[in-house]
């Protein structure tokens, strides 16, 4: 149950309900991503959102000043992903003096911090919904005119990220350059859907993709037919989690690695030195030292589920930028598993270069390789 001190917030409400919340432009009626009916003043103003790592998508909108409309965010950008973070810091220094929220599902968010800060719109993950909902705030927000949006980019990321470009497009104002956006991503999917299609029926390898290995000593967590699970088998590999995980994240015991012995390995990660500091994590992301991260990599290989299985006799062990799982550049993880899963169709395909002209056309920051390593790069 999440944090509320009835007198303190009751004040709160009550001055929000005397001085309103800045409203910024039409009242229009939105549909988010879950089919909630929510009335939304646009363009927004003052956002707030509910996780750091949002900036992924509200930068691709407002791309010169990606922050100009932001007025509070969780706190977990920099602990997630340290690289990006910095990458946005030295561009935009005044991203430090916003303040910051805990998260709703750990019982942290602080709805009066909220309120007082006179948010047009609230942007949630859906992963946040069930918290948000059980502890009424949506409610209570509602009563001094604050509403909040649901979008997806991770829970079923492949069916929900085109519409929640286009519904934060038009929260921020923003329809044409949202669409611009997914125009493109739809364009760069199809570099890798189309050659399959056209390749018929070819021979899918096994992939076991491994979530944030090496972040713990656990092993070994992975997915189940969404997010990266459903990443790699539009890029034309089978994912061995979606047997064994019924859900989206889920776990696969070493026997069981082992047993269905992968064609190939992908294992996610990112810089999270500030979460487990000196981990055995593989640190890929935005200017990451490739042979440090290959070494982290080859480390990961040796533990009891993966030293002799086909992926690691044969090499086929890759690391990948784990952002990919949380916001609306999936297309550029999907063309590299693509490219590592069937190298003679996707010869032509340079995800490097499609991440770099995604940066180029709709990001604030300059592209920085690192976000992709395997271990038989020569």
């Amino acid at each position: 149950m999440l944090r509320f001190t009835t007198v303190a917030c009751a004040a709160t409400l009550s001055l929000a309900l005397i001085s309103g919340s800045a409203l910024a432009g039409d009242l229009v009626h939105v549909t988010d991503i879950t089919g909630r009916d929510v009335e939304v003043s646009v363009p927004a103003e003052r956002v707030i959102l509910g996780e750091g790592r949002q900036i992924y998508f509200a930068g691709a909108l407002d791309t010169d000043a990606p922050f100009k409309r932001v007025v509070g965010w969780r706190d977990d950008f920099k602990k997630a992903d340290l690289d990006g973070y910095n990458a946005y810091l030295e561009r935009f220094p005044e991203m430090e003096k916003l303040p910051t929220f805990g998260g709703m599902k750990d019982g942290t968010f602080d709805v009066e911090q909220a309120v007082a800060l006179k948010p047009d719109v609230i942007i949630m993950n859906i992963d946040a919904k069930a918290a948000t909902e059980e502890s009424g705030y949506i409610e209570k927000l509602a009563k001094v005119g604050i509403p909040v949006i649901y979008i997806d980019f991770r829970e079923k990321a492949m069916e929900n990220t085109d519409e929640s470009m286009r519904i934060m497009g038009k929260i921020y104002g923003k329809e044409e350059r949202a669409e611009e956006f997914v125009k493109f991503r739809q364009e760069q999917l199809a570099r890798v859907t189309d050659v399959l299609a056209k390749a018929g029926d070819i021979k899918r390898p096994l992939v076991f993709v491994e979530r944030a290995g090496g972040y713990s000593d656990d092993c070994c967590m992975s997915f189940g037919g969404e997010n990266f699970g459903a990443m790699a088998e539009i890029a034309g590999g089978v994912n061995m989690g979606t047997e064994f995980i019924p859900g989206t994240f889920g776990t696969v015991n070493p026997e069981q690695i082992i047993a269905s012995n992968p064609d190939q390995v992908v294992v996610t990660g990112a810089n999270w030195e500030l979460y487990v500091p000196g981990g055995n994590w593989v640190g890929v992301g935005p200017g990451a030292d490739l042979d440090k991260s290959r070494e982290k990599l080859a480390a990961l290989m040796n533990r009891p589920a993966f030293t002799d299985i086909k992926a690691v006799k044969d090499g086929n062990v890759h690391a990948i930028w784990h952002q990919f799982y949380n916001n609306p550049y999936q297309f550029v993880a999907i063309q590299q598993m693509a490219k590592w899963f069937h190298p003679d169709l996707f010869k032509d395909v340079d995800p490097d270069a499609t991440f770099k002209e995604l940066h180029d056309r709709f990001l604030p920051v300059d592209y920085r390789p690192g976000y992709f390593v395997s271990l038989n790069d020569k």
